[in-house]
Formats: structure tokens, sequence, C-alpha cells
């Protein structure tokens, strides 16, 4: 709702101070609000941009849609959460993606080289195709991936799995949970997982607040992992020969 008197006193607010830029923070969550108060603050104090948070909602994308037609403005930046590095630019091409479930891919490589460095990615890489990656990489690469986001936001970025993810259910606790667990173990059991019996499970679990049970299910979880990882390393030493560099981003 549009507070006519407040609008004035905005407006002398901005003749005194002159700003380079203003930009308007809307709700994208408000719909039809948010669409009216964009018009009302353009007509005021003609706005250089719109700032459309809570993106990370429900909400499909229609006030990004309706701001632009009704201002003219761009949508400069978008909130995906509540942290100061989950405020994004805006690219209306990524946010269409997202939108249809085709996800972003061009957004997660760039998270994922916010959190890995190139000498970080050919290391990791060279573990990989010799067979040793252990609990030590494992717990880096699950606390560089907190750093990312959240998982479902990941995992809606993957092309193919926007729509599939409707309904399921993603607990962010069990990283902290898996974290925990890891971290109560020794160095050595890290890097051998496979010396942990039954007395190290117990006290691994005590050590984390979890059950003994609990630690088995991340063991056999990682042997799983470290398996299929084994696999993409022969599958990697193959290509070998080509030319140009092959990575993975953030492993």
């Amino acid at each position: 709702h549009i507070d006519g008197e407040l609008m004035e006193e905005l407006g002398q607010i901005s003749v005194k101070t002159k700003p380079t830029q203003i930009y308007l923070v809307c709700d994208s969550m408000t719909g039809q609000d948010a669409v009216n108060s964009a018009d009302a603050f353009n007509k005021q104090l003609e706005l250089d941009g719109v700032i459309l948070t809570k993106l990370d909602g429900d909400a499909r994308g229609g006030a990004a849609l309706s701001v632009k037609a009704v201002t003219g403005k761009p949508i400069k930046f978008a909130g995906i959460g509540e942290k100061i590095d989950q405020l994004e630019e805006f690219h209306p091409d990524r946010m269409s993606s997202r939108i249809l479930g085709m996800g972003d891919i061009v957004t997660l490589v760039e998270k994922a080289q916010e959190q890995v460095t190139e000498e970080d990615a050919e290391a990791m890489q060279k573990k990989l195709l010799k067979g040793k990656f252990d609990l030590e990489d494992f717990l880096a690469q699950m606390q560089k991936v907190k750093k990312m986001g959240s998982i479902r936001d990941l995992m809606g970025m993957i092309p193919g799995l926007g729509n599939k993810m409707k309904g399921m259910d993603f607990d962010e606790k069990e990283l902290t949970t898996v974290e925990a667990i890891i971290q109560s173990m020794t160095p050595k059991e890290r890097r051998r997982p496979e010396i942990i019996d039954g007395n190290r499970r117990r006290r691994i679990a005590a050590g984390s607040g979890k059950k003994p049970s609990d630690v088995n299910q991340l063991l056999k979880q990682f042997k799983q992992m470290n398996k299929m990882m084994k696999g993409m390393g022969k599958g990697m030493k193959g290509l070998k020969g080509m030319k140009g560099n092959f990575q993975i981003p953030g492993m």
C-alpha cells in the first residue's frame, strides 16, 4: 500500500541527497502489490533498477515480468536466500530456465568456481584417478558445497532435475550430521575408514552425539560413493589423451 505523505518525503530526500543510483527492493511473493509499489515508486523517484527478493520460494517469476513491464526498468539483482552472498546478479535467461525446470548450469559452475580453485580441482582430479579419495577429502568437499547454497537450490540448477524435485523433501541437517560424525574421527580413521571396527564406531558415535548405526550408514554410503569415484577415475584416464583441459567443477 502506498502512503502519499511518506512518498512525498522520500522525493524530498532524493532531491537533497542526489543519489547516483536508485533501486527498489520488491518481495516477489507479494504478487500484484509488488507491481503497484514499483509503479508508484518509479513515478516518484525515477528508478534505475529493481531488486527482487525471495526468488528461492514458490514464486515462479511472474512478478519479474510484471515489474519490468510496468516500470520499464531492468531487474538488477535477485535475492535467493537470507544471507548476503545469496544476492545474485539477475539473468533473465537463467531465471526462465529455472522456471521451466531446465536448470541453470552456468550459475552452478560459477558457484563452484567461487569455492574451488583450479589447483584444488587438479589435486582432487589426481586423487580420483588414483582412487585415494578419503573421508578427509569428502569432508572438505562437503563443506565447500554447503557454502554454495542449499542442496535443493543446487539440485534445481542441474538440467532435468527441476521438475522431478517437486514434492521431494531435503533435510539440510543431514549434512551437519555427517560433518559431526567425520569430525569425531581421528585423522587416521578419516584417511583409512576400513580400520573403523565396533569399538571405534561406538566412540565416534558418542563423540558426535549420534548412534553407532548412523556411523555404519555413513561408512556404507561412503564406500559406495568411493567405488563410484574410482569408476569415474578409470573413465577419466581414457580421456587423458584428448586435447584440452578436462576437469569436473567442484571435484
